[in-house]
């Protein structure tokens, strides 16, 4: 078939009259019976790479998925351009005796072209046999970085296919196609699949439209997200969590905020997944709040931003799911909320796991961290990742972030260079950045004692800078060529030989420091708390504070804390209503000591003309208030504390922070009969000499000054009984 017969057939199918990129060339390659590797970014229309030869081609091609939502969305739109709805299929475990059957004479008659299989189906003995008996034009594998180990979506069960294919008993060419793969990833792809002589046809990773951003994670991200899509009225976006809990939390809360918003994971009934599904694309919906699991495949062209709540395990799911933003070319704004205790959260669930795969897993996440911290290039990252190399200066999209549109200062940086590189090659390329920064920085520990690390010139050569800086330049060094990673060994670092050039000749190395979430700057370049706060307001609350507890003789901690005291600076309450939404202020506090603050700020609004937020009042949505009404009623009926745990499968730790929580928004939790097998009266008696005399109620401070006399745990019930007593 020529150029113009398979044109004529994309305007017969699809309605286009031109191919897209690389479509055409991969589609002639498929049509001669060629093996192919399709790299391609999402959005550049990889499925039309096998959808469009299967309607051409006689016989049947088998299409593997990983996602029955993707099967469905790929199979509806198949038939959606044919008189016959046997022309695509889906043969899953959700199929039952007669529609497999339905399924299966449909093949023979040759009505069927697309034949969509889960792996685990393709593997089953009695398909398996069904398949030697008709004729298979092609086998599609979409999402096949599945397949490698190095990938960030692994499964086992994809590194089979090639020995089932061999069962067939025919010779099937076979089209891998994936959106994210590294060049380790690839090789392990082609390597597998026994097709090393495919044909490879990659597409630039570049998506110009996207907009990369990255800001602190901060205990208002709720707050931050609603005001962020309120900015975007209308717009259609997808929000990811790393959690189903955390999914239906925040779905939850941005309804009850009047936000068009629906949950998606796998743990809803199929029913509500699809329902769900197909509300976002038939723009019944504006916002998805989901798991990884939902985008795969999905065709919704208009997508306008994608926020991470969390940040992923990898650069490849972060680019895989930011990609699901403007795939028509229009706008697409992809926004990540970042702290350090999310990245610890991972690496503490990836301790359970088999040591090979948590090096992998840590490599992964190692490089999503550089990403997040970067104050280069946020585009020049990700495509120096996916081995690519991209100029700022003439590359599309080059000033498409962050980083480029609010650039930290540059600094000369020619000597350290010259130490990192001189410490990789002393270390003989034995180590990962880990190692090599404690090398530089003149720490220990065994790994580097018993390579006798401490003994070389270059150990504590950089003892000056700290660690953030010596990561920083890590990751830049990699970036600009002198350093390379290798992913087969878990990231061992290794000098290149533009390294080696340079040592042979130094010149000048300018890089910028990363980002620090705990000290974040603002977008003038101000150095601000994490909170952004208005430091004038703040000092002026201090005094408020100071003055209202000097009169009720308690500590100024007990009428309000910092956390709050800070919120306000950020949102100016001016009414009880928005004064109860501040973060640990409840009806309680704020009727006791919230007139006078209230006035404070309003007064202070005024006279500065400050421009307050819309969207101030974030409404709760009330999931806690069951939880919050059991515990208070539990501790009225002198319920041991064990026993209230035990009732609602919870921690002690967990059960104290909510009765925390509930003691500092202003209700009172007596728990006296509790503390009366804990302390004896001198010992209360001290704790209350403490706290009533202290500046502060924090536990740490607490536990120095009593040096271990008392557990952690004991301070923070003692802590209760005593702002119940006094601040409530």
């Amino acid at each position: 078939m020529n150029k113009e017969e398979i044109k004529g057939k994309l305007k017969e199918y699809f309605g286009f009259s031109t191919f897209k990129g690389l479509q055409e060339s991969v589609i002639q390659n498929v049509l001669d019976q060629k093996d192919s590797f399709v790299i391609m970014p999402t959005g550049g229309g990889k499925s039309l790479c096998y959808q469009l030869p299967a309607l051409i081609q006689p016989g049947t091609s088998i299409v593997v998925s990983p996602l029955i939502a993707l099967m469905k969305d790929q199979v509806d739109t198949i038939r959606g351009i044919s008189t016959q709805d046997g022309v695509a299929h889906v043969l899953n475990s959700s199929l039952n005796k007669t529609a497999i059957t339905q399924v299966k004479n449909d093949i023979r008659a040759g009505i069927t072209k697309l034949l969509y299989v889960a792996p685990e189906s393709l593997s089953k003995q009695e398909n398996i046999d069904f398949f030697k008996s008709i004729h298979i034009s092609f086998l599609a594998i979409d999402e096949a970085h599945c397949i490698s180990e190095w990938g960030h979506d692994f499964r086992p069960e994809y590194r089979n296919l090639r020995l089932i294919l061999e069962q067939f008993n025919q010779r099937v060419p076979i089209i891998a196609l994936t959106a994210t793969a590294t060049p380790k990833v690839q090789e392990d792809i082609m390597k597998n699949l026994k097709i090393t002589d495919a044909k490879v046809f990659k597409a630039s990773f570049n998506r110009p439209n996207l907009y990369y951003e990255v800001r602190p994670k901060t205990s208002q991200v709720d707050s931050d997200i609603i005001r962020f899509i309120k900015q975007n009225e209308n717009k259609s976006g997808i929000i990811y969590c790393l959690s189903r809990k955390r999914v239906e939390e925040l779905a939850q809360t941005l309804q009850v905020n009047g936000i068009n918003a629906l949950p998606y994971h796998a743990g809803l009934d199929a029913k509500s997944r699809v329902d769900h599904q197909d509300r976002f694309l038939k723009d019944d919906c504006d916002i998805i709040v989901a798991t990884i699991a939902f985008g795969m495949g999905i065709d919704k062209p208009d997508v306008r931003f994608v926020i991470h709540h969390d940040i992923p395990k990898s650069i490849e799911s972060y680019y895989q799911e930011t990609g699901r933003a403007g795939r028509d070319g229009g706008e697409g704004h992809c926004l990540a909320f970042y702290s350090y205790k999310d990245i610890e959260k991972l690496e503490k669930f990836m301790s359970g796991k088999p040591l090979a795969e948590q090096e992998i897993g840590m490599a992964l996440l190692a490089d999503m961290v550089g990403y997040a911290e970067t104050s280069m290039s946020r585009r020049k990252f990700i495509l120096h990742y996916f081995g690519e190399k991209f100029d700022n200066a003439t590359g599309e999209g080059g000033d498409m972030d962050d980083n480029m549109r609010f650039p930290k200062k540059q600094v000369e940086a020619q000597n350290e260079l010259e130490k990192l590189l001189n410490a990789v090659l002393q270390t003989k390329e034995k180590f990962k950045s880990k190692e090599l920064v404690k090398t530089l920085k003149g720490e220990t520990n065994a790994l580097i004692i018993s390579h006798k690390i401490q003994d070389l010139e270059i150990f504590g050569s950089g003892a000056t800078q700290d660690k953030s800086y010596w990561m920083a330049l890590i990751r830049q060094a990699l970036v600009a060529g002198f350093l390379n990673k290798e992913i087969e060994t878990y990231g061992i670092i290794r000098i290149t030989d533009k390294g080696r050039n340079f040592l042979n000749s130094p010149q000048s190395f300018k890089m910028t420091e990363d980002h620090k979430y705990d000290q974040v700057e603002n977008r003038q370049g101000i150095s601000t708390n994490t909170s952004g706060t208005d430091t004038v307001l703040m000092k002026l609350l201090v005094g408020l504070r100071k003055k209202i507890a000097a009169a009720n003789q308690i500590p100024p901690y007990a009428v309000f804390q910092e956390y709050s005291l800070e919120d306000m600076c950020l949102k100016y309450p001016i009414t009880e209503e928005e004064l109860v939404n501040i973060n640990g202020v409840g009806e309680g506090k704020a009727k006791r000591y919230g007139a006078k603050f209230l006035e404070l700020i309003t007064q202070y609004v005024e006279e500065n003309q400050i421009l307050r937020p819309d969207d101030l009042v974030v409404k709760s949505t009330g999931v806690n208030s069951s939880l919050k009404l059991f515990l208070i009623q539990s501790v009225d009926r002198k319920l041991t504390l064990e026993d209230i745990s035990a009732a609602k499968g919870m921690e002690m730790d967990k059960l104290i922070s909510e009765m925390e929580t509930i003691v500092f928004a202003g209700t009172k939790l007596n728990i006296d009969y509790y503390l009366e097998d804990l302390f004896d009266e001198d010992q209360l008696e001290e704790l209350y000499d403490y706290f009533i005399s202290s500046d502060s109620d924090s536990l740490d401070k607490a536990m120095e000054e009593f040096d271990g006399e008392y557990e952690e745990e004991e301070l923070r019930l003692y802590r209760i009984k005593f702002m119940s007593e006094i601040a409530n």
